[in-house]
């Protein structure tokens, strides 16, 4: 065990090494800084006259009003369980949740522990269930909450488009998609709605539609509509002009997503083919792998596997992870 451990200890601490010196170099993240900062420009002379001196200031206004949802958004950063409750689109409570939590930890604490494995194996698969496996449902309800939002979030900002060029307030035409829309886009502009009646600005609910659904296509509907708020402007070209970036968006994912199958399809081979082998190898000749797990060498190799393919797994999947 004290060899197991120093072995643990010893790939992680390599491991960490590498992270935090050698990976900055290979995924690129140094040069996009240095890129981004050779393309960043001064602030240009101020000059004289009444019309520059307004799309000045209405340019201060843009970038104050940016500051301040970029600012409420970096506020509202670390969710509370409930918000993440809500993201994921149940209606539990936090007592519920943490209940469910605790019945599934223990229940695999009991099943593993009476089934003849150690205390201290129990409790690590206990806790894997009763912490990691509620959370991980979380994450896989939010996410499929938000493709949802946005496959439908596109039409939602074209008919408040249609609606505004017809002559109906911003609000009537949000409503309009609140009444008409599927879930969960209804619901999310029902809260923009019933936010709004209760005297919040409009600007201000909308931009806390960032909240309930961290996207940064909720994101830019609430800066545009804060942008035409407080500095005015065509509302229905801005709106047209952001429909346009969202399919855009859209399109972009569907491409990255298209190109990165390949390299998604090699790290699940990669990544399934050792177990697949060792169950067939296990399968035929049970005596010859066992050494694995009952001699302590093989324990050592065994974890030392585990340890760097999942490594090699989390690298590939940040490669071709791509944020836009």
């Amino acid at each position: 065990m004290k060899m197991l451990a120093l072995a643990v200890l010893a790939a992680m601490t390599v491991g960490g090494i590498l992270w935090v010196f050698i990976y900055p170099l290979l995924s690129g993240d140094k040069q996009g800084e240095k890129r981004r900062a050779a393309f960043a420009k001064k602030e240009p002379a101020a000059r004289g006259g009444a019309q520059d001196r307004s799309q000045r200031n209405r340019r201060e206004q843009i970038e104050t009003s940016i500051k301040e949802i970029e600012e409420r958004n970096r506020k509202a950063s670390q969710v509370s369980i409930g918000t993440r409750i809500y993201q994921a689109g149940l209606d539990w409570s936090k007592e519920k949740f943490y209940i469910v939590s605790g019945l599934l930890g223990g229940g695999a604490f009991l099943a593993v522990f009476l089934g003849g494995a150690g205390i201290f194996a129990a409790l690590g698969i206990g806790f894997a269930a009763g912490f990691g496996l509620p959370r991980w449902v979380l994450g896989f309800l939010k996410k499929r909450r938000e493709k949802k939002f946005l496959a439908a979030l596109p039409d939602a900002v074209d008919v408040i488009v249609r609606g505004i060029k017809s002559g109906l307030p911003l609000f009537d035409s949000i409503r309009v998609v609140a009444a008409d829309s599927p879930e969960p886009l209804k619901s999310e502009f029902a809260a923009i709605v019933e936010t709004q009646a209760i005297g919040m600005p409009l600007s201000d609910a909308c931009a806390r539609l960032y909240e309930r659904m961290p996207l940064p296509e909720a994101n830019f509907f609430g800066i545009v509509i804060a942008i035409q708020q407080k500095s005015g402007g065509n509302l229905s070209e801005a709106l047209g002009n952001l429909s346009k970036v969202l399919r855009d968006r859209k399109k972009m994912a569907g491409k990255i997503q298209a190109m990165s199958m390949e390299a998604k399809a090699s790290a699940a081979i990669i990544g399934s083919l050792p177990p697949i082998v060792m169950l067939l190898v296990y399968l035929s000749t049970p005596d010859y792998i066992s050494l694995l797990w009952t001699h302590p060498t093989g324990r050592l190799m065994l974890a030392g596997c585990v340890i760097w393919m999942s490594m090699g797994i989390y690298v590939m999947k940040r490669m071709i992870n791509f944020d836009f």
